[in-house]
C-alpha cells in the first residue's frame, strides 16, 4: 500500500495530505501516540507526539474504537520506523463513522474465528487485507477469463437465468412460482448455448450464476455459484475442446502469477503454471487408481469427492496438478453429450485440479434424431425441451463447449479449504442470509 502514494482516497496539498479510512489499531505511549489507519491499498501511520499536536486532536483520536471510519489531514514526514518510509502528523480530523464495540469479528487479532462466525459477519470478515486479496484475485481471474475468450474470437452472452426446463433434469433443480406457472432457476447456460451454434455465433461464453438443488453439506459444493461457460462450432472432435479451455486455464494462471504478484503476496501464495499439454487418463484408469488405493467405484459411477481425492493424489506424486479425465461411460453423463457410436463410452472429459473437478465438458450430439434418442434413453420428455429441440432441425453444426466453476478454480489456485472462503456471500443448504 501505499496510502501515501496510490491510495484514491488521498487528498493533495502543498505537503499536506489527507489520509481516509478505517482505524486499524490504536496504541497510546503517553508522550507519543499511534493510530493506524486502512484502505483497500494498505495502511499508513499517524503519528501524535502529544507536546507538538492540539491537545483536543490528541484526546479525540486516542480514544476513537477501532473500525471507525475517519479522514485525517496532516503533513507527511519521512520515517525509518514504518513499512511506508514515511508517517503522517495529524492537523485535524473528521470522524464519518463511529464503530460500536466490542466488534462482532476482530480485524487485525490473531484469534481465528469460526467459518460461520465470519461469514455471518462477512462484512468485517473482508475488512482484513487476506480475506479481501482472495477477492481482488478472483475479480483478476473473470478479467483474465474474459480477455482469453475476447482474443479467441468468442462473444459474450447472457442466457434467462429463469427456464421452463432444466439442461440436466432430475431432482437438483430449485422450483419457483411464475405468474401461476412452475418455472426452474437455471442449472446451467447449456441449453442456450448450444441453441446459439445454430445462429451464426460460432463461439460464445459466459460467465454467471447457476444453481443445484443439491443435497450436499461439503466443502466443495454451494446451491449457487458462478459458472464459466463456453461453447464453440465446426469442431472435429472433443481435444479441439479440451485445447481451448487448456489454452485459457494456462492463460489465467501465466498472466495472474504476474499481474496478481502484489495479492499474491498479501497471501504468500506463489503460482506454479503447470506444463502443457495437461495429461490424460481414462476414467477406467481413475477406477483402477481408486481401486488401488482402497476405494472400489462401479464403473460408470461418479468417482466422487474421495475417488477425485486419490487420482488428485496419484497425479500430485507425478508431478501433475493439471489433468484430463476421458472416456466417461455413457450413461454418467447428460443427453446433450455424444455417444461414441459401438461402444458404451461418450465423447466427454473432465478437467481436474489438485485432486478436484473443476470442469465438465465434451462433444455435443448435434443430429437431431440422434439427440431425441439420448433425451428419451435419458428417462425424460423430448416435448419437455421443445424450443430447444427446434434449433437442431434447421441446420446445427458440430460443437462442443465445457462448463467451469469459477469459485472451484479460484479456491484451487490459492488452495483455500472451504470453496465458501472464493464467494462473497456463500448459498448452500443452511445459508439464506446475509
Amino acid at each position: 500500500m501505499t496510502a501515501i502514494r496510490d491510495s484514491g482516497n488521498i487528498g493533495r496539498g502543498d505537503g499536506i495530505v489527507m489520509v481516509k479510512g478505517w482505524v486499524q489499531d490504536t496504541r497510546n505511549l503517553g508522550g507519543i501516540s499511534f493510530l493506524t489507519i486502512r484502505d483497500r491499498h494498505g495502511t499508513v501511520q499517524i503519528t501524535m507526539p502529544k507536546k507538538k499536536i492540539d491537545p483536543i486532536l490528541f484526546e479525540s483520536l486516542t480514544k476513537l474504537p477501532r473500525e471507525s471510519v475517519i479522514a485525517v489531514t496532516g503533513e507527511v514526514k519521512e520515517s525509518d520506523q514504518t513499512s511506508l518510509g514515511v508517517e503522517l502528523i495529524p492537523q485535524s480530523f473528521v470522524l464519518y463513522s463511529e464503530a460500536g464495540a466490542p466488534l462482532p469479528l476482530g480485524v487485525i487479532d490473531k484469534v481465528n474465528a469460526e467459518m460461520d462466525t465470519r461469514l455471518n459477519n462477512r462484512f468485517m470478515d473482508l475488512r482484513k487485507p487476506e480475506m479481501r486479496a482472495v477477492f481482488e484475485i478472483r475479480s483478476l481471474v473473470i478479467q483474465l477469463i474474459s480477455e482469453a475468450m475476447a482474443e479467441n474470437g468468442f462473444a459474450t452472452i447472457h442466457t434467462p437465468k429463469i427456464v421452463a426446463s432444466g439442461a440436466e433434469g432430475g431432482a437438483t433443480l430449485f422450483s419457483i412460482d411464475y405468474f401461476g406457472r412452475r418455472a426452474y432457476l437455471a442449472q446451467s447456460p447449456q441449453l442456450y448455448k448450444q441453441m446459439l451454434m445454430s445462429t451464426g455465433l460460432d463461439r460464445v461464453f459466459e460467465i454467471g450464476p447457476a444453481f443445484r438443488a443439491e443435497h450436499s453439506n461439503t466443502n466443495r459444493h454451494v446451491t449457487e455459484f458462478i459458472s464459466f461457460d463456453g461453447e464453440m462450432a465446426w469442431i472435429e472432435k472433443e481435444e479441439d475442446v479440451m485445447a481451448m479451455i487448456e489454452n485459457v486455464v494456462d492463460r489465467v494462471l501465466v498472466q495472474l502469477k504476474e499481474r496478481g504478484k502484489k495479492h499474491l503476496a498479501v497471501l504468500g501464495k506463489e503460482i506454479v503454471v503447470p506444463k502443457r499439454p495437461y495429461p490424460l487418463l481414462t476414467y477406467t484408469e481413475c477406477l483402477d487408481i481408486a481401486a488401488t488405493r482402497g476405494l472400489p467405484i462401479k464403473n460408470g459411477e461418479d468417482l466422487g469427492t474421495e475417488g477425485e481425492k486419490l487420482v488428485g493424489d496419484a497425479m500430485a506424486e507425478k508431478g501433475y496438478d493439471l489433468y484430463f479425465i476421458i472416456e466417461y461411460p455413457e450413461e454418467a453423463k447428460p443427453f446433450y453429450i455424444m455417444e461414441k457410436e459401438g461402444t458404451d463410452l461418450s465423447f466427454s472429459f473432465d478437467l481436474d485440479y489438485k485432486g478436484q473437478e473443476i470442469s465438465s465438458g465434451g462433444q455435443r450430439e448435434h443430429r437431431y434424431s440422434e439427440l431425441v434418442k439420448r433425451i428419451e434413453k435419458k428417462g425424460l420428455d423430448p416435448e419437455d425441451f421443445a424450443s430447444y429441440l427446434d434449433a437442431f432441425k434447421y441446420g446445427m453444426p458440430p460443437h462442443g463447449g465445457w462448463g467451469m466453476g469459477v469459485d472451484r478454480l479460484v479456491a484451487k489456485i490459492l488452495d483455500l479449504p472451504n470453496v465458501r472462503e472464493a464467494i462473497l456471500f456463500p448459498r448452500d443448504m443452511s445459508r439464506l442470509t446475509p
